[in-house]
């Protein structure tokens, strides 16, 4: 078999794929207050593309998908597209990035399919007036339902906590206390310029040392190992079920081990997140390449992912980074 193996040595294994730009929140870290000019539906892969096209991934040794959109639980008859994705025989992991506003009904559907192993839950805060604020949409009680129906289900829950300088830093420590008790991940991410707009004027740095001194002036840690590939520096906090981690997204120190590619919801292949694409698959796809010729243009573009996302985001042609990361994928 085929690997997809880039111009470092480093094999591509993982692909985050956007189901839909479309959301029902309007968070201001991924979007202006209006939203996003979405796309026409006919631009969006079609879940039979979509199939295809991991299909192909996975005949080149991926062997993990994550679903992302804008929310993917919007997209009509996503949990069908899981079942779909299911019969994949060379396909070992899918997981899901929500924002959970929508899931709750579906849990147990997602814990029958043997596949889906963990959902990312997106939550920046446990105030009800400040997620209203954060996310300017009022569903605080409908998300943390769904917080608490997936830590009781048998699906892994990750906490997304995106760290907003000037709205959520005083509540980091909570979101901590939550893993005394609760065997779940707690994931801190650096705040990123993918909002619409551009890098906003922050009133401090929150990165990856700032949040680790905000959690270890309360906490005793100890840091947990992890995989090479691995987005977060994990740590548990003495006395706790769960564990808390650290993604450095917009510092970037975990770029070197690197292994996986994107595909937005329009089929646009980025092999960073801070790229601004390289090929789109969807009209190749539409223009008649067969699964061979996929293949060997997989092969082909993998060998331009960059060094870093400093060196991607250097290489841009479309200017500073502005996109919404619910039309990149989240």
């Amino acid at each position: 078999m085929q690997k997809l193996v880039d111009n470092f040595g480093r094999q591509i294994n993982y692909v985050r794929l956007a189901v839909t730009d479309r959301c029902n929140l309007r968070c201001q870290y991924c979007m202006p207050a209006k939203g996003i000019d979405i796309v026409p539906r006919k631009e969006l892969l079609t879940y039979k593309e979509m199939y295809r096209i991991i299909r192909v991934l996975t005949e080149l040794g991926v062997q993990k998908v994550r679903l992302t959109g804008g929310e993917p639980f919007v997209r009509k008859d996503f949990v069908q597209f899981l079942e779909m994705l299911s019969f994949n025989d060379l396909l070992e992991t899918i997981n899901i990035t929500t924002n959970g506003a929508l899931i709750a009904k579906h849990i147990p559907t997602l814990e029958k399919l043997s596949k889906i192993k963990s959902i990312n839950l997106s939550i920046d805060s446990l105030q009800s007036e400040k997620f209203h604020t954060i996310t300017r949409r009022d569903v605080y009680k409908e998300v943390f339902e769904s917080f608490e129906l997936l830590e009781q289900s048998s699906l892994d829950l990750k906490l997304n906590v995106v760290v907003q300088s000037g709205f959520n830093t005083d509540e980091i420590n909570d979101f901590v206390r939550l893993t005394r008790d609760k065997a779940i991940a707690v994931r801190f991410i650096e705040e990123m310029p993918f909002n619409g707009k551009g890098q906003r004027s922050l009133e401090e740095a929150w990165n990856f040392q700032r949040i680790l001194n905000e959690i270890s002036s309360e906490f005793s840690l100890t840091k947990l190992p992890g995989a090479p590939s691995e987005t977060s520096r994990n740590y548990r906090a003495a006395n706790h079920l769960g564990t808390v981690g650290i993604i450095p997204a917009f510092t970037r120190t975990i770029c070197n081990d690197c292994n996986r590619i994107r595909l937005t919801s329009t089929g646009l292949l980025k092999n960073c997140l801070f790229d601004d694409g390289v090929f789109n698959i969807r009209d190749f796809i539409r223009e008649g390449a067969s699964n061979d010729d996929l293949k060997q243009l997989f092969l082909q573009l993998v060998k331009q992912k960059p060094k870093n996302g400093f060196e991607a985001e250097q290489n841009r042609k479309r200017g500073s980074v502005s996109e919404s990361m619910s039309t990149i994928g989240g």
